[in-house]
This record gives structure tokens, sequence and C-alpha cells, in this order.
């Protein structure tokens, strides 16, 4: 990306199936980093990428077609396969297996609320399970059922349908893309503000149904705090939320909405908050001796401000590595980085907080390496599974008291259980979100691949979330639920509160078509 350009700037990218992000730009390894991969024992594999072989979908579509048109139903061996799983390493790896079990029988198309609602009431009829798919970027087996089903592309749901200036809101239907939504709302000289790293592919629906967070939330606030309405379509009804931005009239069921992953309904708008598009961007870099000198500093900041629009810590490990940029490797001369961003006129009150903290700063250089290779990091996943590394993502938030030891808790749990594996890992930290009581962890994990890595992952995630909840971390901070954490999330809001959203999914779905499995156990 381009110094000058900004978010508003970037297209939708159009992900392959299998591989993360735009295929007409990969990301090749440095030579630097294919010899790193030597010292974790990674090895290229010598199988080549398997071709998915069909398996018989649905034998009558005929409903669907009378409902959507026959052009907004397809069958085909190819649309289905592209709308196979998310983009976890396990859905990349069964994907490079040709793994063909959670595929759709059928994707549909609606246009419109109405052609949703009609969708849902018609498949609960029938008892055929419904997926909503917009991006496709769940990294958490969101989008992978217990059972076979319909994939709804929300893709044509993909209007501004209004913006109130006064109030500073708009209504955005479910399928706009992240930059497509920034692009027409800049239109109207307005930002969302809401740059997660899935950006270049996510969509609004999927921002709400997972309550995504993105890498500018320390002046914009998470998605779900953006939110001031929504439109559920269910088998059902509808159910329309957010008559006024706040109200003391019952529980907020609107939080109800939000973090639900299509099991109670899909989401086809929503009402957001917005606000003027900034005049001026700008991000620097900060140096501390330790995390956990670093950890104390964007503590002040957060509790007592000033409080920048982005604010980040990368831990020794990932500050070495320096992810942020896919051309470089390494290159730390010891410590740690932050990155500090803010949009508008810079807060002079932050130096002076980090600078009392122990901070020496580094100026704009590391900043705008960071704001530009930002959205370029997933992209080194594809030729690190190539070379035979497996690398997964995990994270976990927790409050400021308890985020040393969640550290070093599921850090100790992936390097014992890698280990004992026989592939001693790399992990990689960093904090990306916080707030006044805590903040999030965002781990990184490289390890050479065994001759089975979906097992070894899920072995390793198995330690991770059993570290997380001994040093009473979420089980998720913004990558959601789905079959993935099911069981830990149950674990960690109890049995009573189970059978609480049981009952709410029984009214809304009761016949549990919407994403059977997901979230709810």
């Amino acid at each position: 990306m381009k110094p000058e350009m900004t978010e508003s700037d970037l297209p939708v990218v159009q992900l392959t199936p299998g591989r993360w992000g735009d295929p007409a730009h990969p990301v090749e390894l440095p030579a630097a980093a294919v010899e790193a991969l030597k010292h974790l024992g990674v090895r290229r594999p010598a199988a080549a990428q398997a071709d998915p072989t069909d398996r018989p979908g649905l034998t009558d579509t005929t409903f669907l077609a009378e409902l959507l048109g026959k052009e907004q139903v397809r069958t085909d061996l190819e649309t289905r396969w592209g709308h196979t799983r998310g983009y976890s390493t396990p859905d990349l790896l069964r994907h490079r297996a040709g793994d063909t079990s959670d595929m759709p029988d059928a994707v549909v198309y609606p246009g419109s609320h109405d052609d949703v609602q009609a969708l849902l009431t018609a498949c609960s009829e029938r008892r055929i399970a419904v997926v909503p798919y917009a991006g496709g970027t769940s990294v958490v087996g969101g989008l992978a059922p217990a059972r076979r089903f319909v994939a709804v592309d929300l893709r044509r749901l993909d209007r501004l349908q209004s913006i109130d200036e006064i109030s500073r809101t708009a209504t955005i239907d479910a399928g706009v893309r992240g930059p497509a939504a920034e692009a027409l709302l800049a239109e109207h000289g307005y930002t969302l503000g809401h740059f997660p790293q899935s950006y270049e592919g996510a969509s609004i629906g999927g921002y709400a149904a997972t309550r995504s967070s993105g890498q500018s939330s320390a002046g914009y606030g998470r998605f779900d705090q953006m939110v001031v309405g929504l439109t559920l379509a269910t088998p059902r009804g509808t159910i329309k939320l957010g008559r006024a931005p706040m109200s003391a009239a019952g529980p907020d069921l609107r939080q109800l909405v939000l973090g639900s992953e299509g099991a109670l309904g899909i989401i086809t708008s929503v009402v957001v908050r917005i606000r003027p598009r900034p005049t001026e961007r700008s991000f620097e870099g900060w140096r501390f001796e330790s995390f956990d000198q670093g950890l104390a500093a964007i503590r002040r900041l957060a509790q007592d401000g000033p409080v920048p629009t982005v604010l980040r810590l990368s831990d020794e490990a990932e500050t070495a590595v320096n992810l942020a940029d896919p051309e470089v490797l390494g290159g730390s001369t010891g410590g740690v980085l932050a990155i500090v961003g803010f949009e508008g006129p810079r807060h002079p009150g932050v130096a002076e907080v980090l600078t009392a903290a122990g901070g020496q700063p580094l100026g704009e250089g590391p900043g705008e390496t960071w704001r530009q290779g930002r959205y370029r990091a997933p992209y080194l996943r594809d030729p690190l599974l190539d070379e035979g590394a497996l690398v997964e993502t995990l994270e976990t938030a927790g409050f400021w008291s308890a985020l040393p030891a969640l550290k070093a808790g599921v850090t100790e749990a992936l390097v014992k259980e890698l280990s004992e594996q026989g592939t001693p890992p790399l992990v990689l930290c960093h904090l990306s979100h916080v707030y006044e009581t805590g903040a999030s962890l965002y781990f990184t994990v490289i390890s050479a691949q065994t001759d089975e890595p979906v097992a070894q992952w899920r072995k390793a995630k198995t330690a991770a979330s059993e570290a997380i909840a001994e040093a009473g971390g979420t089980i998720t901070h913004h990558h959601g639920v789905g079959t993935d954490h099911r069981d830990a999330y149950a674990a960690e809001i109890g049995p009573l509160a189970v059978e609480a959203l049981q009952a709410v999914k029984r009214v809304l779905d009761p016949h549990n078509i919407l994403n059977p499995g997901i979230l709810i156990p």
C-alpha cells in the first residue's frame, strides 16, 4: 500500500478458496525467512494440493429457484467449493487436502431482507440447514455446521441504505465488504473506523455477527460498540432493534444478536455510528526495554489518557521477527516495539506519558512500516504452509492484573505441547486492543508440521485454551466462537447460561436450521 493511501482506497479482495489474500499480489518469503524456518525443523512437503471430489448436493432446488430466481441458485462444484469453510489454518490444510466434508449442498444469493426472510421460512419448513456467508473470513470453524446445508451468500445485500448526518448514523446492508463501506461513507465525508486484519475481505454482517474488533479500536471502539440498531431475519419472522441509542426498556436485545454467529438469525442490515473522516493520520514507533515495561506504559494511557486511535505493543519475539513487514525479517536491536497511531492531530500528552514510562521515540518510520504492512501479514501464511511450516494465531483478553500470567501460561502451554510432538515452536505475542480494565493478547505460533498437522494444531489449541481458562482469560476476544471454541465457551459461561441460550434458539429457530452446531452446544 502506498504511503498516501488510506483504508478507504483499498479494494475489496475476493479471497481465493483455500488461500488468504489477493491472488494478484502474492507474497514470497524472503530467503532469510526460509533459512530461519530450517532452525525450527521445517521441511517443504512433497505432496501437491489435491482437487476436490464432488458429492451429490440437493436433489431438488426448485423451491429455491422459485423464491430467488434460477440465476441466484448455484449447485456446481466450483461455487460450492468456494464457499467451503473459512480461513483458519486447519481450514486451509483441509482445503489443500481436497476435503469436501463441509461443502454446502447449494449456494444461494438473496437480494433483499425479504428474500432472506422467505428463504429461512421455506428452509425451516423443509428442515434444511442454512449458513450465512459474506467474506468467508471465519477462523474458528464458524462456517462448518453439524449437518449438510445451504450457504446463503449475502453479496447482493450491498447498499448504503441511508445516512443520518444529524445523528451521525448510517444504515448499511450486511453484505457490504469493509473497503466498500468505507468508500461509500467517504463519499459523504465519513468513516466507520473499523479496520480488522480481515478488512479486505470481511463484511459488515460478519463484523456484527462475531463482535469484531478493528485495529483502531482504541479510538473508535469495537464494532459492537458502533452498532445502534439492526435487522434480523429468523425462521419465525423479522426482528428490528434500535429505536434509540440507549434505553432502559429491558435488557438490550441488540447485544443478544451481536456475536450470535448466525445461530439465532441472519443479520441483514445494521445501523452504525459514523464519524467525520479525519483530515490527517500519523503513526509512530516507541521502544521499551521489555514487554512488562511497555505494558505498564500502555495501561497508563488506557486508564488515565490521553488515548490515541491505535495502541499496540509487540513482545520481544514479535519485535525481532517483525511480522508487520513481509519484506523484513529481524533487524531488531532488542527491546519491544509499541505502535501509536493518531487520526487527527497528535496529542502531546501521549508522548509525555510514554517518555515518563521509559519509552524511547523512534519516529514515524516503524509506524508507517506497520501501517503499510498490517493487512499483508496474513498473506505470509500461504507461503509458510507451502514450505511445511505450521502457522496459526489465537487470541484472548483479560484484566490488566491477569495479563502477565495469562501471556506466560498460554506461551508455556504452546511450547510444551508442540515440543512434546517433536516440533518446538516460535511463539509471538502482541497487545492490540485496550480498555480501562484490561486488554487483549494475540499470539502467532510457528513450528514445523507433523504428518498430521490438523491434529497437531488441535492438540496445541486445546492446551492453549486450557491455559487461558486457568489464567482467567476469555476464550476469544474478537475471533468468535464457531465450533473451535464452542465447548470452551460453554465452560466459560456455565451450564445455566448455556440453557438460556438454547432456550432463545428454540424460540427463534425451532427446527435448528440456523448454523447448527455453531456457538451453542
